[in-house]
């Protein structure tokens, strides 16, 4: 079946089953790689994009219900609020160490920052907490969260 989509704000078309999960529509078929696959379960948070501003997990979200909705990927991170200033504080305090998990705790914290411009340690960690780390950078990430709440 084919669906249309929304992602980056371009057109799009995939011709795949309802079921085939946004993740693999938008890495193997658009050839948008940034985002990532971690545990196909929405446990890690490596697929996070946005779905209508709204953190979701691409590996658990079926195109079909994606629907009219406005995707967002790590490429277009810079165009949505607080995402090039979140950019630049994960670059400033060196945040990743290996990668892996980063696009999504990226859009995580994009999804945070819109919420919460001003987020507490709390809030931060609330919102964090599904993305998981395997280095560990769990503090450094916090810091450049508060480093990009600042500068908004």
């Amino acid at each position: 079946m084919t669906f249309s989509l929304q992602v980056n704000g371009r057109s799009y078309t995939a011709d795949v089953d309802g079921d085939t999960p946004l993740l693999w529509v938008i890495r193997d078929v658009l050839g948008m790689t940034g985002t990532k696959f971690g545990c196909g379960q929405a446990l890690c948070g490596a697929c996070t994009v946005h779905v209508d501003g709204v953190a979701a997990r691409s590996c658990v979200t079926s195109i079909e219900s994606v629907g009219e909705s406005q995707v967002t990927t790590i490429e277009a991170l810079h165009t949505v609020a607080h995402g090039k200033a979140l950019q630049d504080a994960w670059t400033e305090l060196e945040v990743p160490q290996c990668g892996y998990c980063q696009s999504g705790q990226l859009m995580s914290a994009a999804a945070l920052l819109n919420e919460t411009p001003k987020p507490t340690d709390d809030d931060i960690d609330n919102a964090m907490s599904g993305n998981v780390c395997r280095c560990g950078t769990y503090q450094r990430v916090r810091a450049a969260i508060k480093r990009a709440s600042a500068s908004a």
